[in-house]
């Protein structure tokens, strides 16, 4: 009878684990504006696919790095209507990669991102199109922003536009020698729409935040270290070199099992995000999925001491 009991129980953690993975899952994947009026993601993704060019380029390592290409050189790795699906694309990709713990973003040819592809721009440039390509890439760049890899930007030559504020979407930013960060939106008669402004808010305050983009200001790598905006400046400038780098850089927090790594950013996600209630329920649904598991029976076992 102990026996049957016991295995009763187990299943009905196993049960209760499955399912709280499955909540968490879909609450990442939550569409900002589903159901919101006026949005028309079908009718802007068709828009988007006439509009093609570069690619979306993502390769995973068994040791749980992904990295992802942003692959336009021609143009600085300008987004084109094809790239912005693409990246959606990508996104539900790492959603599903069970194994995944850190990501690497950067652009190909030595260079991160000019923003849009101007081609794209000029022809949905009517109000309710620009809203609804902004509503897509806000929710693409959120789903991004809190898949439960530690990310990073690597930003070579030019972070622009719609460049700067997908730094913005990643956990940190590494910078090499010579590159910028610039959001350079109002001289383009606009401001942030992919949910840039919002998050250069919660990384460098409101004061500096204003200042960036009323100024339009170059942020070289030193004033960006300064800032908080950036967590080191890489030394290769050379885009090999400089990857080898960031993942070095990365390894340092994505050592040990996905499960907690991946749990680690979750909670965190839910601090940024949430009221302090909510936060600590969800904590609470996180810490489950790790109590008891693999990782920390194996760690009571060895008794690690902590120097």
């Amino acid at each position: 009878m102990p026996s049957t009991v016991t295995e009763m129980a187990i299943s009905l953690w196993k049960n209760l684990l499955q399912t709280t993975k499955e909540r968490l899952l879909q609450q990442r994947r939550m569409s900002l504006y589903n159901g919101a009026r006026g949005y028309e993601e079908e009718l802007i993704k068709k828009k988007l696919q006439q509009f093609a060019g570069g690619s979306i380029n993502l390769s995973k390592d068994d040791n749980g790095i992904g990295i992802l290409t942003l692959n336009n050189p021609k143009l600085m790795n300008a987004f084109t209507g094809t790239m912005m699906l693409e990246l959606q694309e990508r996104v539900t990709e790492l959603e599903n990669w069970k194994d995944g713990k850190g990501l690497i973003i950067y652009g190909a040819g030595n260079t991160f991102c000019s923003g849009s592809d101007l081609n794209a721009v000029k022809a949905i440039s009517n109000s309710q199109d620009g809203m609804n390509m902004c509503m897509f890439m806000q929710n693409t760049l959120t789903r991004l922003m809190r898949l439960p890899l530690i990310s990073v930007a690597l930003v070579q030559g030019k972070a622009v536009g719609g460049g700067a504020e997908l730094t913005t979407a990643c956990d940190f930013r590494l910078m090499t020698p010579g590159s910028e960060i610039r959001f350079v939106h109002k001289h383009m008669g606009l401001v942030p729409g992919w949910g840039g402004a919002a998050r250069l808010v919660g990384i460098v305050g409101s004061g500096a935040a204003l200042r960036l983009l009323s100024g339009a200001a170059r942020l070289d790598p030193e004033r960006a270290l300064r800032l908080g905006l950036s967590e080191e400046t890489l030394s290769s400038s050379d885009e090999t070199g400089a990857l080898e780098e960031a993942r070095a850089w990365l390894s340092r927090y994505t050592e040990g099992p996905a499960s907690v790594i991946r749990a680690v950013k979750e909670v965190v996600t839910a601090g940024r995000e949430l009221p302090v209630e909510a936060a600590l329920r969800r904590e609470k649904d996180i810490f489950g999925t790790v109590w008891g598991g693999p990782a920390n029976l194996e760690a009571l076992v060895r008794r690690p001491k902590h120097k």
